[in-house]
């Protein structure tokens, strides 16, 4: 393990789990936290750190997931996961066309497209918003202690999730920016069409990790020990009978938080194909409405996310800098399918 800070925001789905360490217990070994025994075995780490990563769920026994307290014991192999290979690529720029919303000296605000990753990670060592960012901009600067930089980056979005982001341009812009969205202080506002008919608005609170089953996505889960805090808020845009427009207002910026807790309560995204939202869920069984989401499905080959507004305190004025953007055409179409299709049932 590195010194690299745990992000809480959120990651690319495709992003997978690589084995860094491998320790296989002596037989002469005696009961002892797993936290206490990782210190003395991995250089450049702390408690703290390795506490973070197994409640991030980055730390297994025997290829099961453990709390921090797990006493090992002879026979046992401890492997440390992490969201990143053990070596990555040199970062190159590349002319990559960035949809810019704002900028000044401290920093940009652009409009990710769907389909762009954000970071160069496994199978995506190229073609992502930091290779463009190499190429538009001098001297980016990046965090402290990171073993893989990623000049400028703050925050993150899905490969497929789409709207705006806040880049920095300084060292002094990202420090500033990066502890507001460790502070909270960040204002974040998503579009989200899921399936169901939502009754009313609502708050979704619960523990996010990853899944003990599948390592490429997320999972709730109601031990408050295990997992990382998560909370979303959402209300009730527009109403399509088998689907529904939600406004979601993030407390916290968990990895793949709203598709998650959409799907924990019952709704997920439309076409999310992580979380179950690629097959009809809702509405009947005849071959006309099977026809209208399928094709529905083609118009937008994603999840139904947009990240819509954004506001933060501008690192060097103090100035509140708040930022909206259209909904993307593939959403739209979408909306005003379900629109007319909603109109024509009553």
């Amino acid at each position: 393990m590195t010194d690299e800070k745990f992000d809480d925001s959120e990651l690319d789905e495709s992003e997978d789990l690589f084995e860094h360490h491998r320790i296989a217990i002596d037989a002469g070994q005696q009961p002892l936290r797993i936290d206490k025994f990782l210190i003395a075995r991995l250089p450049n780490t702390s408690r703290n750190r390795i506490q973070d990563a197994a409640k991030s769920g980055y730390i297994r026994v025997n290829d099961e997931v453990v709390k921090s307290n797990y006493k090992v014991k002879p026979g046992d192999v401890v492997t440390v996961e992490l969201p990143h290979p053990v070596r990555e690529s040199e970062l190159l720029p590349e002319d990559i066309p960035l949809d810019i919303v704002f900028e000044d000296d401290d920093c940009l605000v652009v409009n990710k497209q769907a389909g762009l990753v954000v970071h160069p990670g496994y199978s995506n060592y190229t073609g992502t918003m930091v290779n463009a960012m190499l190429f538009h901009f001098d001297n980016l600067p990046v965090k402290k202690g990171e073993e893989h930089p990623r000049p400028g980056l703050v925050h993150r979005l899905d490969k497929n999730t789409t709207g705006l982001m806040v880049l920095a341009k300084t060292d002094h812009a990202l420090t500033h920016l990066c502890k507001q969205f460790f502070d909270r202080t960040t204002e974040r506002r998503y579009l989200a069409l899921v399936w169901g008919d939502i009754a009313e608005d609502g708050t979704i609170t619960g523990n996010l990790s990853r899944s003990l089953k599948n390592r490429k996505v997320m999972d709730v889960f109601p031990d408050a020990d295990f997992g990382k805090h998560a909370v979303t808020h959402y209300k009730v845009l527009r109403r399509f009978g088998y689907v529904t427009l939600v406004e979601c207002k993030l407390e916290t910026g968990r990895t793949h938080q709203i598709r998650i807790h959409m799907k924990f309560i019952g709704h997920p995204l439309f076409n999310d194909p992580e979380y179950g939202g690629n097959k009809i869920l809702k509405g009947p069984s005849f071959s006309k409405y099977r026809q209208f989401v399928e094709n529905t499905f083609k118009f937008l080959p994603r999840q139904a996310l947009h990240a819509k507004s954004l506001g933060f305190i501008q690192p060097r004025t103090g100035e509140l800098m708040r930022f909206d953007s259209e909904i993307p055409e593939d959403m739209q179409i979408v909306l005003d399918r379900w629109e007319k299709y909603s109109a024509n049932e009553r």
